[in-house]
């Protein structure tokens, strides 16, 4: 089944709690949550503390995608937080495999992600050991930005290496999603669409999701 995971980024701020409840209410599969430092990307946005804040109001799988440099660093922060799945770049990992163990021993998933301009087979040392991989179709660090056609080349090849292997491995995607490009990514082989502005731009949230879900 496609999975839909609203991202926060493009969230009121000042009521975040609500606003989660209310993805919850209207169908969400994950809560996506984008974490920048200000360093990996040019903006900084929220950390642990937002993960604690919103645990309370949804029992949905909390997926945060770490924009950060060193993020090993973070995974003890973000578990005790509550965090159920935690996703970083290949390029800001320095010991990839080291990392994506820290992670699942902390008790979540843990996910890899590839900008556009990374090529997929960047994922395949560490394919096996992950739930999944999350496919940038923009690059990160700006919400609101268009979907990189090319980005779906990725998605077929990283789809193509999953299936040889056989892996239960999930492909997310991330960046300009909405119901045109949702299903070109499901098309592509993307099992896990995380939509921000084409979710929260909508009155209503429950039409919104299934939308992007393709009902």
């Amino acid at each position: 089944m496609i999975k839909v995971a609203p991202s926060i980024l493009a969230g009121d701020f000042s009521r975040m709690g609500e606003t989660v409840q209310a993805c919850d209410n209207a169908g969400a599969d994950w809560i996506h949550v984008d974490v920048m430092d200000g360093q990996f990307v040019p903006p900084i946005t929220f950390g642990h503390q937002m993960v604690e804040a919103i645990r309370p109001y949804t029992d949905l799988p909390l997926d945060v995608h770490l924009m950060v440099e060193q993020p090993e660093k973070q995974i003890a922060f973000f578990q005790q937080a509550g965090a159920d799945c935690l996703s970083v770049h290949v390029e800001a990992s320095a010991h990839l495999h080291r990392t994506v163990a820290a992670i699942k021993e902390a008790g979540m998933k843990a996910g890899i992600v590839l900008n556009p301009g990374t090529p997929a087979y960047a994922a395949e040392p560490v394919l096996a050991d992950v739930d999944y991989v999350l496919q940038m179709t923009v690059n990160p660090g700006f919400g609101g930005q268009s979907f990189i056609p090319g980005a779906l080349a990725n998605i077929k090849k990283l789809r193509a290496m999953i299936d040889e292997r056989q892996l239960p491995v999930d492909i997310q995607v991330d960046g300009g999603i909405n119901p045109t490009t949702a299903q070109q990514c499901v098309q592509a082989g993307a099992t896990i669409l995380v939509a921000g502005s084409a979710v929260f731009k909508e009155a209503d949230l429950a039409k919104a999701i299934a939308q992007i879900r393709g009902q």
